[in-house]
């Protein structure tokens, strides 16, 4: 198999066999609600971790930190990497002296180094979210607690019983898991690591797609969802933040094997601290004047 017919196979055709396969296995079937019987009470009609507010903090609130400021940071370092060709010490070295200095110019430096990637996350998490809004409002899926089998009032329904592409299905907001998405998006740093080949990107892929089960199913605990919405989530933030990658990047770049990153460093000239290389805008699918 070609390099780029593997990577399409493993980054592609994984996803979409898993989206198959929880189709068959779970939207198909009644294993969801068979799953989260087990955690409801019939007698007081509730699901008992959802009445722990201890819990509710720690595994919904507190937890969300996580995926926030990873936002947050890259939002402010892609801010930031237009400062320093703004200040361009060259012409204004007095300036230059004085951030070197304050040591905010490393700061700077290295924002303006890693423009692209700043952007790229910032732009994988709206991405991510803007999907995951999407279908939740294109299926209108009423959450478990919501529903006649768990005390509510709203009748059971599959998303693909009410999906609605031009316009909003209902009232409806509970497919994908939002809350196990925000854990999923962690996937874009991933992304990020496997551009620069780090040696432990595997590892920081598999923590992403753990931190975003951990997220999910906690809320299935709750009762808030069942346990296909945190597969389906996990699948549709994989294929956006690869898809926003892919943009970004290009196939090449994310595909390229370990032993050929030493002779593509080496090929690559590097820029003195404090120059401003030019041609440094940020076009999807071609690499920047530095990495």
């Amino acid at each position: 198999m070609s390099n780029p017919m593997r990577f399409y196979y493993f980054n592609f055709g994984i996803p979409l066999a898993c989206a198959a396969a929880v189709f068959l296995m779970f939207d198909m079937t009644k294993i969801d609600i068979a799953f989260s019987n087990l955690f409801f009470d019939p007698l007081t009609q509730t699901f008992p971790l959802d009445q722990v507010h201890f819990f509710e903090k720690l595994t919904h609130k507190w937890a969300r930190i996580i995926p926030n400021w990873t936002a947050e940071i890259a939002l402010i370092g892609a801010m930031l990497s237009f400062v320093w060709p703004l200040i361009n010490p060259q012409k204004r070295p007095r300036l230059g002296r004085f951030l070197e200095r304050s040591k905010a110019a490393p700061v700077l430096k290295f924002a303006y180094d890693h423009r692209r990637d700043f952007l790229f996350v910032v732009f994988a998490f709206a991405i991510c979210t803007g999907v995951i809004h999407f279908l939740k409002a294109h299926t209108s899926v009423y959450c478990p607690i919501e529903t006649t089998l768990y005390g509510g009032k709203i009748a059971h329904m599959e998303w693909y019983e009410n999906f609605q592409l031009f316009r909003e299905a209902g009232e409806g907001r509970c497919w994908p898991g939002g809350h196990a998405s925000g854990g999923f998006t962690m996937l874009a740093l991933y992304f990020v690591a496997r551009r620069y080949r780090w040696r432990y990107s595997k590892a920081l892929m598999y923590g992403s797609l753990l931190l975003g089960f951990v997220y999910g199913t906690t809320r299935v605990l709750q009762g808030w969802h069942y346990m296909s919405h945190t597969f389906w989530a996990g699948i549709f933030v994989w294929l956006a933040c690869l898809l926003t990658a892919l943009a970004f990047y290009g196939r090449a770049r994310l595909d390229v094997p370990v032993d050929q990153m030493t002779s593509l460093s080496a090929g690559r000239p590097s820029s003195r601290a404090g120059s401003l290389p030019q041609g440094n805008a940020v076009q999807c699918g071609s690499e920047p004047a530095r990495d």
